[in-house]
């Protein structure tokens, strides 16, 4: 899945060394009841996070990071739970949310390299994620395409936060050192890669992100499951 139009960035996927376009500026607009719902509600997440964290780039992207990471392991779980009660196949949503798990934990891990969290800011990313976690377990329980379409919308927050760093990083507000060996290795990017370059790497996972939760609750919302519509695997 590659996404056209305006606002398009280049930049990697997953660890690949092909490269895509992908539309940073791509937005769901809220239509149905539902979509408002999930919308209104990553904005009421999102304002107070703002206020906290201001110009604190590498704090704002660590509790972000730390939340990505939790919708695909739970969705990934409850759908291997559904697959073996029902023995039936998945479509590869399994593991199409799985790999979304493991490349938001290693945004996460890349930012603990920049960042070096204080322990305040490890408490408070332990005790959102805690809240986050048992409130997408039981949303998801109760709705999958209300869970996947509010992280639809989660995505996209991420995306326009990435899409400001990035653009604090071109305008000399926020220092360009160089990227950590963690984020070369993943991405296989360049050994003289900077700060900058993992940003965009990372947004275009986010971009991927976006599009992949709000195709599945599209699938779900028209009384489709899954299963019924291939996974979009890999990031390129």
């Amino acid at each position: 899945m590659v996404p056209s139009g305006d606002g398009t960035v280049l930049g990697h996927g997953r660890p690949t060394n092909q490269t895509c376009l992908f539309d940073v500026k791509k937005h769901h607009m809220p239509a149905t009841f539902m979509d408002k719902f999930a919308f209104w509600t990553v904005q009421a997440l999102k304002y107070p996070m703002q206020r906290f964290f201001r110009k604190r780039h590498m704090s704002h992207a660590m509790l972000l990071e730390t939340v990505a990471a939790v919708p695909g392991m739970v969705g990934g779980m409850l759908l291997h739970c559904k697959s073996l009660r029902r023995f039936e196949q998945s479509g590869g949503w399994i593991k199409a949310l799985l790999e979304e798990a493991e490349n938001e934990r290693m945004h996460l891990m890349t930012f603990i390299e920049i960042g070096k969290p204080k322990w305040y800011e490890r408490a408070l990313v332990f005790s959102v994620q805690g809240v986050f976690f048992n409130a997408y377990f039981l949303v998801y329980l109760a709705s999958p395409k209300l869970a996947h379409r509010i992280v639809g919308y989660l995505e996209e927050e991420a995306v326009n936060s990435y899409t400001e760093i990035i653009e604090d990083l071109d305008k000399g507000l926020v220092e360009n050192v160089p990227a950590p060996a963690i984020a070369i290795d993943y991405w296989r990017l360049p050994p003289d890669s900077t700060l900058r370059d993992v940003f965009v790497v990372i947004r275009a996972d986010e971009t991927h992100h976006r599009d992949v939760n709000h195709f599945a609750s599209d699938i779900q919302c028209q009384g489709h499951e899954l299963r019924e519509f291939p996974a979009p695997l890999g990031y390129n």
